[in-house]
């Protein structure tokens, strides 16, 4: 395990990403950082490829959320893509356009006003 991949038990792959959340009006998002489960197959391409600049151009892996964010309903296997990104950033995590709100909200950002009730209920949960 690192501070961004982790294998356990040699059959579960992870790697941590970015889950970027636009903020209405605003230029940098809010973002969650996650982790992502991945395929064998597509966690050792990214691997393989980690200190390569070549690793932007990998195309978007399918992967399971698999962290719980506790403000939301289970976030536990929802449906991503991982895009990776440039050596020395993490990867980018795309949820499935679902209805679910994680993905509604990614999908059409967020208020300051939401910014400031997440911090507030995740300050409360600690």
């Amino acid at each position: 395990m690192t501070d961004d991949v982790c294998v356990l038990d040699e059959a579960h792959f992870f790697i941590y990403g970015c889950l970027e959340i636009p903020i209405v009006g605003e230029e940098e998002p809010f973002i969650w950082n996650v982790w992502v489960s991945l395929s064998a197959d597509n966690f050792f391409k990214v691997i393989d490829l980690w200190d390569e600049p070549a690793r932007v151009d990998l195309d978007p892996m399918f992967g399971w959320l698999s962290t719980e964010l506790p403000i939301y309903p289970d976030t536990i296997n929802l449906k991503t893509n991982v895009h990776m990104r440039g050596v020395g950033l993490r990867p980018l995590i795309e949820l499935e356009p679902t209805n679910h709100p994680l993905a509604i909200e990614q999908r059409n950002g967020i208020t300051r006003s939401r910014v400031d009730d997440i911090f507030r209920l995740v300050e409360g949960d600690e």
